[in-house]
């Protein structure tokens, strides 16, 4: 069981497990309301300084950390990009954004399996960004809990890669449900792997009819500059008339 989320829990046939079931829903349902709160004054800081965030998601290796890498350097100079990093351990993907050229602070989540809204208001209050900075939250490797914690973003990027197979979708309906895109990286791998790029379109949208599919190789470069317009796309954090001063916390 996830000791931050309680993810896991399993059902059982005596009295005394389906009162621990309960005990744990109750749980988590409270944990969720405390998070979607400050979720919202996380918005209310974004709006402030006219930023616009992305939660970026995905399993490990599928490509975040490199989409990122190629994005700060290709928009840096002309777009300033901050980042919260988040891993269970290591320091290892908020150096490599440093070096790349952006702001980063990592987050460390021990056993947990997702950054939450707490994590990225302490971390903002850290980062202390500029106005109009746009904001990556790269989440912690994993398909399933980082779907369910509002962490303020503005949009849900998900990124799979060709080598991990054209069912993810199916096999994890409530993160491509939440997704606004789905990047599908190393597509310069696809001579030499089993992916069928319509059908994972199709499975995606049978979940979401809204989300936006791009297939990309980070590597070659194909396709990433309609990685880049789409950004270009997202509203700013602040529309006007919005109140100002608002601040991140409880």
């Amino acid at each position: 069981m996830c000791l931050t989320c309680g993810c896991g829990g399993g059902s059982g046939a005596h009295d005394h497990d389906h009162q621990h079931d309960h005990e744990t829903l109750v749980l988590e349902e409270r944990l969720l309301a405390k998070n979607d709160h400050l979720a919202e004054h996380v918005r209310g800081f974004l709006a402030v300084r006219r930023m616009t965030a992305v939660n970026l998601m995905s399993s490990p290796g599928a490509g975040k950390t490199s989409l990122l890498e190629r994005t700060i350097a290709e928009l840096g100079e002309g777009r300033r990009i901050c980042v919260v990093e988040g891993d269970q351990e290591t320091a290892f993907d908020a150096d490599r954004i440093t070096r790349a050229g952006a702001r980063a602070i990592q987050v460390n989540t021990g056993s947990g399996c997702h950054l939450d809204a707490d994590m990225v208001g302490r971390s903002l209050q850290a980062l202390d960004p500029e106005p109009g900075s746009l904001l990556f939250v790269e989440n912690v490797g994993n398909l399933v809990c980082p779907a369910l914690f509002d962490v303020g973003e503005h949009a849900r990027v998900v990124v799979i890669s060709v080598t991990e197979g054209d069912d993810k979708p199916l096999k994890y309906p409530t993160m491509f449900a939440a997704a606004d895109l789905v990047v599908v990286n190393k597509i310069d791998l696809l001579p030499y792997v089993d992916f069928d790029l319509p059908r994972l379109h199709e499975q995606a949208r049978s979940l979401n009819r809204d989300v936006t599919v791009l297939p990309l190789s980070v590597r070659t470069g194909e396709r990433v500059r309609d990685w880049y317009a789409w950004l270009d796309s997202l509203a700013p954090g602040l529309e006007e008339g919005e109140p100002h001063g608002a601040v991140v916390g409880p």
